[in-house]
C-alpha cells in the first residue's frame, strides 16, 4: 500500500536512479501522476512537466478510441478503425475540433501560459499514479514519441503482471508493485483523493522555479 501519491513518487523514485543527470523531462498525466511525477522530478533533478493527451472516441461509441490528440498538433488515428466503423473525414474533423478545443483549454489552465518544455531527442519519462488497461498510458507515450522523444518511458507505482505489454510504445516500463489480484489503482492508496487543477498547476510552478524556467 501507498499512503499517498507522494509517497508512491518517492518509491518510484528509487527505481528510476539511473536517470539522475540524463537528457531527461518527467512528464506527469494530468491530474494524479502529477504529483507522482513531482517527487520524481524533484529527487532526479529533471525538469516537471504535463503530456496533455486527448481520447478520439468514435461519434456512436465515444468510449471507443478512434485516435488521440495532443499538444504541439500531435495527432494520431486508427485508419483500420475508422474504416470499419464507416466514420467519414466530416465526422472525424467534428470530434478533433471538439476535443482539441478542450485540450487546449485543459492546457491553458494547467501551465498558466509556459510554454511547454521540448522533447527533441530527450528521454521521456511519463508517469501516472498507476496502470489499469493502459490506454490513457499508451496514447501519451506515443504523443511523447510523435512531439520528437528519442526515448520514452513510462513510469507507474502499481499496475498488473503484464503492465509492459498494454503500453507497446514505451520502450521500458518501470512499476513498482505488479500485484498478483489488481482489479483498481485505487485500492492500492490509503488516500486517493482527487488531484485537482489547481495542484497541478502550483506543482508545475514550483517545479519551474526550481528549475529556472520562467516561461
Amino acid at each position: 500500500m501507498f499512503r499517498d501519491r507522494t509517497d508512491a513518487g518517492a518509491r518510484l523514485l528509487a527505481r528510476l536512479d539511473r536517470f539522475r543527470g540524463e537528457d531527461a523531462v518527467v512528464l506527469g498525466l494530468p491530474r494524479g501522476g502529477v504529483p507522482v511525477a513531482a517527487e520524481v522530478a524533484r529527487g532526479l533533478g529533471l525538469p516537471l512537466d504535463v503530456i496533455v493527451v486527448r481520447k478520439l472516441g468514435l461519434p456512436h461509441e465515444p468510449e471507443v478510441a478512434m485516435g488521440a490528440i495532443g499538444e504541439g498538433g500531435a495527432r494520431l488515428v486508427d485508419a483500420e478503425l475508422l474504416g470499419q466503423a464507416g466514420v467519414s473525414i466530416a465526422q472525424l474533423s467534428a470530434v478533433e475540433r471538439r476535443e482539441r478545443a478542450t485540450l487546449e483549454r485543459r492546457v491553458r489552465l494547467l501551465r498558466r501560459g509556459a510554454d511547454p518544455i521540448p522533447l527533441e531527442g530527450r528521454t521521456a519519462i511519463v508517469v501516472d499514479d498507476g496502470l489499469a488497461t493502459g490506454s490513457t498510458a499508451e496514447v501519451a507515450c506515443r504523443v511523447a514519441r510523435t512531439l520528437g522523444a528519442r526515448r520514452v518511458v513510462l513510469a507507474v507505482p502499481v499496475g498488473p503482471t503484464d503492465a509492459a505489454a498494454r503500453v507497446p510504445s514505451a520502450d521500458e516500463v518501470v512499476c513498482v508493485e505488479t500485484p498478483a489480484s489488481f482489479h483498481a489503482v485505487g485500492e492500492r492508496y490509503e488516500d486517493f483523493s482527487p488531484t485537482s487543477d489547481e495542484e497541478v498547476a502550483a506543482l508545475l510552478d514550483a517545479a519551474r522555479r526550481r528549475t529556472g524556467r520562467t516561461a
